[in-house]
């Protein structure tokens, strides 16, 4: 804020002068002047491309992820600091049975036939085995608590 006051009012003071009423070093005006961007000004454009990569990742890619697509662009810089703009962007990996397919959406589940056609009755021991996954998540109703589910061999 300060270097771009004194290059708007450099044509009518002294540049020393006005550097020395501010409290600024002459040489550090002049190193603005060269290169007016700080180094993390590049923080903007590379959380762009943080966002664009996490975007098309279905937005499950996390900072190691993110880390690799950035090096794959051709950028370079350190994991901390994609970790660190990651957070700061408010960008975080899917983690567990929340991921959402891709922007193609996943492969249809395989429905297997109903071999028992609810005859639990059998006639000789080892025909027939029935468990309990009610601990597998699915998107109907309110969990339920598992239930012990055993085969009784006929006999």
């Amino acid at each position: 804020m300060k270097n771009a006051f004194i290059a708007l009012h450099r044509l009518s003071f002294s540049v020393r002068t006005i550097c020395r009423l501010l409290h600024v070093h002459p040489s550090g005006f002049y190193a603005w002047l060269k290169n007016p961007l700080s180094k993390r000004a590049s923080d903007i454009r590379q959380t762009d491309l943080f966002f664009q990569a996490w975007q098309e990742s279905g937005k499950v890619y996390g900072y190691s992820k993110l880390h690799d697509d950035l090096l794959d662009q051709g950028e370079m810089c350190c994991p901390n600091r994609v970790a660190r703009l990651t957070r700061l962007a408010g960008i975080k990996a899917e983690i567990g049975y929340k991921r959402r397919p891709g922007k193609y959406g996943g492969r249809p589940s395989v429905v297997v036939d109903n071999t028992l056609d609810r005859q639990f009755d059998v006639e000789a021991a080892d025909k027939a085995w029935v468990t309990d996954i009610t601990y597998i998540r699915t998107c109907e109703g309110l969990p339920t608590l598992p239930s012990l589910s055993i085969s009784i061999p006929a006999g």
